[in-house]
């Protein structure tokens, strides 16, 4: 099914609509403010198992990330980290990036393994954040990549529909996605190390 949804005056039914797919663990493909991403419900271990399937990787090995609608509730996931990281992300966030944080005993049940990170997202996207909002748990979420060897990313929401409408339940249409991934920041060390520079450049 390709949704469209419109990022100005979201209707909040829509919203619902898409909730409403996850919690009965379901599928959805989401806008972000870089690419689409795969998203389940990060409560739904089946849901997890069946990305990872499309991903061709095992559930234990993947490095997936989590989506959040604020930073209040990522402490709920995370060891406590350093003040300063806090208000690196809140420089930073919502936007373009993934924070690598370390995870709480939390995160290794939800992946069946012993998982030590944390992959945090706020994209700058407001239908993403409504839908996280209104589902009141995280999405995971892995990017949608495209098989062709020049372009890494399918930016355009009905050609991500053409390719997987069999596999998840909904692709939402919120307009076409850019073709760059976030920039990558592990906050793990004894400092900040950039692993991925993506589009926009993190604020120190």
């Amino acid at each position: 099914m390709l949704f469209k949804i419109y990022s100005e005056n979201t209707a909040y039914k829509d919203v619902l609509k898409v909730a409403r797919i996850l919690e009965d663990g379901g599928l959805v493909i989401i806008p972000t403010d870089s690419v689409y991403a795969i998203a389940c419900d990060s409560r739904k271990p089946k849901a997890i198992d069946k990305i990872a399937r499309i991903k061709g990787v095992k559930p234990e090995k993947a490095e997936f990330s989590f989506i959040f609608d604020s930073l209040s509730t990522v402490a709920e996931y995370t060891k406590p980290f350093h003040n300063d990281i806090f208000k690196l992300m809140k420089r930073n966030l919502p936007g373009p990036f993934t924070f690598i944080l370390e995870a709480n005993n939390k995160v290794p049940k939800i992946f069946k393994n012993n998982k030590k990170t944390l992959g945090v997202r706020i994209p700058d996207n407001k239908i993403t954040l409504q839908i996280v909002s209104a589902l009141k748990s995280p999405l995971m979420v892995t990017s949608v990549h495209d098989e062709d060897d020049v372009i890494e990313y399918t930016t355009d929401p009905s050609l991500i529909h053409e390719k997987y409408d069999l596999l998840v339940d909904m692709v939402i249409d919120g307009g076409y996605g850019n073709n760059e991934a976030s920039t990558v920041v592990d906050c793990t060390g004894v400092g900040i190390e950039i692993i991925r520079q993506g589009e926009m450049e993190l604020i120190i």
